[in-house]
């Protein structure tokens, strides 16, 4: 089979795993497990562990528990809730306005992190009950996050 034709049958085998009601991370998993066993040669399966190993054991994940930490401390203490009531006494009239200061506070967190993960953790434990106490839905307010996260790639520390 050429290497098109194995592109197009993952895709289909995945579509299908997805619409058959398997959640999406479980059925790219399975997918690409079944189809690394068929076309794979048997040699080159044990460097998928190896890889694997390796991306668990790089310095980058070590901060993301870090940044976590610290967005749970700013979600906990007054200085999240005082620094969300006053860009709300500041940007209510604008249309989704507390949604772009997050937009900010993640572009600014970005550039200084350098890491979308941590930028998105540290900022959505924080940013995303205050939107909700504000009227945001949990799904909007999620989505402006993660949005507002991808800057950590785009944005150099």
């Amino acid at each position: 089979m050429t290497v098109f034709g194995i592109g197009i049958s993952y895709g289909v085998a995945t579509l299908f795993a997805m619409f058959s009601g398997m959640p999406i991370a479980f059925a790219l998993g399975a997918v690409a497990v079944v189809f690394m066993g068929i076309y794979m040669p048997a040699a080159s399966l044990d460097t998928v562990t190896q890889n694997v190993y390796e991306e668990m054991a790089s310095i980058t994940l070590l901060s993301i528990p870090l940044f976590i930490l610290k967005g749970a401390a700013i979600g906990k203490s007054r200085a999240g809730q005082d620094l969300y009531s006053a860009l709300h006494a500041w940007l209510h009239r604008v249309p989704g306005g507390l949604g772009v200061a997050n937009v900010f506070a993640c572009a600014l967190f970005a550039a200084m992190a350098g890491s979308s993960p941590a930028t998105c953790s540290a900022i959505g434990s924080a940013g995303i009950p205050e939107m909700r106490k504000r009227g945001y839905s949990g799904g909007f307010a999620a989505g402006i996050i993660a949005a507002g996260g991808t800057l950590g790639i785009l944005l150099p520390p």
